[in-house]
């Protein structure tokens, strides 16, 4: 099991990536939302906002969060996906990887991914 300074590290890894590949076009259409990651194994939930197109900061809350979008990862998986070991794609086929949001914020964000 990953450490929680470990996936606060992977996050903000994963935060700086979109951050840098986000263009003006995408920026335009991802939606303004909270977003929670939930760390089920730590017990404890990661919250940020994502706005105008920008992950901004990313801060440890407990595990109670509320968020318009909610992601659901083991710290293990995390971990994998944010070195490249774990597909995105592949962890949320499988059921590694939970996205509890909208249809439609799925349609506007899958952009980012």
């Amino acid at each position: 099991m990953a450490t929680m300074q470990q996936c606060a590290t992977a996050l903000r890894t994963l935060a700086e990536r979109l951050n840098e590949i986000a263009d003006d076009r995408l920026r335009s259409l991802a939606p303004d939302r909270t977003i929670v990651c939930r760390i089920p194994d730590l017990g404890a939930s990661f919250c940020t906002e994502l706005r105008d197109g920008s992950v901004l900061d990313i801060i440890i809350e407990g595990d109670g969060t509320a968020g318009q979008v909610t992601v659901t990862v083991n710290s293990d998986d995390l971990i994998a996906v944010t070195d490249g070991s774990l597909d995105l794609t592949s962890a949320w086929t499988s059921g590694r990887l939970k996205v509890d949001a909208s249809m439609w914020d799925l349609l506007r964000m899958r952009s980012l991914l």
